[in-house]
């Protein structure tokens, strides 16, 4: 299933979406009601879970949690990004 599917299939199973059919990729998950503040921690949750993403408090914005498009977006911008390490480099490697 793709990212957008499994985005999309997790709201409409978690949340209260009266016509899932009808919720446009492209609508405001929280100004239309369907997640509210406690919702977006169960979204991260599920993001990190299903995706194996780390999201930092710094990326939690409504430019990439607001929307299936927008969390869709995000999660294969941190799947194209590697990883950060705390590996040090030894010197003189």
């Amino acid at each position: 299933m793709e990212t957008t599917a499994r985005i999309r299939a997790f709201i409409v199973e978690n949340f209260y979406v009266e016509d899932g059919a009808a919720l446009g990729d492209d609508t405001s998950l929280i100004e239309t009601g369907i997640v509210d503040s406690t919702g977006v921690l169960e979204v991260i949750a599920f993001l990190e879970e299903e995706f194996g993403l780390t999201i930092p408090d710094r990326d939690i914005l409504p430019a990439n949690l607001d929307s299936i498009a927008r969390l869709a977006s995000y999660v294969a911008k941190k799947r194209a990004k590697p990883a950060p390490t705390d590996d040090v480099p030894l010197a003189g490697a």
